[in-house]
């Protein structure tokens, strides 16, 4: 038999002979230690799985390009905006919160939209929802939030009775579950959805002035959603139903485009605002920050290797680049932490050091050793292994340099709950649904209730009555409740 083109080897690159037959003594003996071919086949697909992300584990993903077509240097000097016409790299992840990595795509859920641009400055991750806003608003109740979104200890399956246990005593929750429970809720693929930063973050500009800011991601596809009874369908079919419509769309060459925006804040006006404008469950009323159009997103080139490319992609709001900046938004200071220490986990220290993570523009740190460093002394000059040196090894650059915040405050565990208007954005958004979509909102939250003790329907009922009566109305109807608003007087206690 001639030799192959490309010949099979071990991962030391040993040429391998039989990939077929085990090596034993005689047809019927046992197999020997020697294998060393056998045993390292199978001692790798003994360690194939890595953590799954303890959120946001099932997702969908793509690489694309990040078109400038507005004008907004004077808002930040970040160069990625720098001037029209430019575009920079990105690789993109869609995913739902909950569900674990085998769950179905169309499951009604909260949708992660995160994005890396990879700029001349370093990469930028927007790590953001395809909602606005989020469940809660400080981040010490994050992880019992997730926990009632996860699996419960003893039955092992999901819990309705701990989500709206949790909802319930949670008012600053309802802005965000009257978006799940809506038609938004279900949307039929990553290509008929808004994207949005959800957090505040800030830009600065060439003059040290900062400006608070939101991104607006505004899908070109049009918004398309099913309803659970179509979703229902959906899953029948197939459980990666969002893989197959993102994947195909690119590889038919129908890329899928989102328009880009800003919402910006001069930086005193925080102080005026009647909201908390760094409140995670609450957003900025257009009519008195407009959208300020700034580029166009597109999605164009598949995944060579969906593990590589998509599954070990890791995105952190920690990755920012000059110009652009954080904000007192308590949330999003948490996820600065939490996000790149998950990945420090799940992939290993030198997570940024792999392909997908890695930027485009050089990188020189003084970071040291550690599991997997596969890659050489960033710095180039093996004397300059601290700083600062005399070697000549990378140094600061004070021209960078972030202007400080101007909002502070005493230290102290701030309740969160006193003096938080949670009831009008929820009420303003759900006055703006139409005859139908109420009618579909009451059915949703009323399946999803199912098994739910009353008591907690009825506490969650005067939250959704605080809002605007008709909302409690219309949910105690469709789970055939007699209601009376006053019978609780302080649902939110928790």
């Amino acid at each position: 038999m001639s030799a192959p083109t490309s010949r099979l080897t071990t991962s030391a690159g040993n040429p391998i002979a039989d990939n077929q037959n085990a090596l034993s003594a005689g047809p019927r003996g046992p197999l020997l230690l020697q294998d060393y071919q056998l045993i390292e086949k199978l001692a790798h697909q003994n360690r194939e799985r890595i953590p799954e992300r303890v959120v946001h584990a099932k997702g969908w993903g793509a690489f694309g390009t990040f078109t400038v077509t507005h004008d907004i240097t004077r808002y930040t000097r970040a160069k990625l905006f720098s001037q029209i016409g430019q575009q920079t790299e990105v690789v993109s992840r869609f995913s739902t919160v909950a569900g674990e990595l085998g769950a179905a795509d169309q499951e009604r859920d909260v949708r992660g939209f995160a994005l890396k641009f990879y700029t001349e400055e370093g990469n930028w991750d927007m790590v953001g929802n395809n909602t606005p806003v989020f469940f809660v608003r400080d981040p010490y109740k994050f992880p019992d939030f997730i926990h009632t979104q996860k699996r419960h200890p003893r039955t092992n399956l999901r819990s309705p009775t701990a989500m709206w246990d949790f909802w319930s005593l949670s008012p600053e929750s309802l802005h965000q579950v009257t978006i799940l429970m809506s038609d938004r809720g279900c949307p039929v693929s990553p290509m008929h959805m808004n994207g949005y930063g959800s957090h505040t973050y800030s830009f600065w500009n060439d003059e040290g002035e900062r400006f608070w800011v939101k991104f607006h991601f505004k899908t070109q596809q049009g918004h398309q959603h099913y309803t659970n009874a179509q979703a229902e369908e959906v899953i029948g079919r197939t459980r990666e139903n969002y893989q197959e419509e993102l994947f195909g769309a690119i590889e038919k060459g129908e890329f899928p485009k989102w328009n880009v925006f800003v919402q910006v804040m001069p930086e005193l006006d925080a102080e005026k605002t009647p909201y908390n404008p760094f409140d995670l469950t609450k957003v900025w009323p257009h009519a008195d920050y407009p959208l300020i159009p700034v580029g166009v997103l597109e999605l164009n080139r598949n995944a060579d290797n969906y593990f590589t490319d998509i599954e070990m992609a890791a995105y952190s709001p920690s990755n920012i680049v000059p110009g652009i900046g954080f904000s007192p938004d308590k949330m999003l200071q948490a996820r600065v932490f939490s996000y790149a220490d998950a990945h420090r986990y799940r992939l290993g220290t030198h997570y940024e050091a792999l392909p997908v993570n890695a930027p485009k523009s050089p990188r020189h740190h003084y970071h040291k050793d550690g599991a997997m460093r596969f890659f050489r002394n960033d710095t180039g000059n093996p004397d300059a292994y601290y700083e600062p040196n005399s070697v000549n090894g990378p140094a600061e650059d004070p021209s960078v340099a972030e202007p400080p915040l101007r909002i502070s405050g005493d230290a102290d565990r701030y309740n969160h709950r006193e003096g938080n208007d949670d009831y009008t954005q929820a009420g303003n958004l759900f006055r703006l649904f139409d005859d139908a979509q109420k009618q579909r909102l009451f059915a949703n939250i009323a399946a999803a209730m199912g098994g739910v003790p009353e008591e907690i329907i009825r506490r969650q009922l005067v939250h959704f009555h605080r809002a605007d009566p008709t909302y409690a109305a219309g949910v105690a109807a469709a789970l055939k409740l007699d209601f009376d608003a006053t019978a609780i007087s302080n649902p939110g206690s928790a």
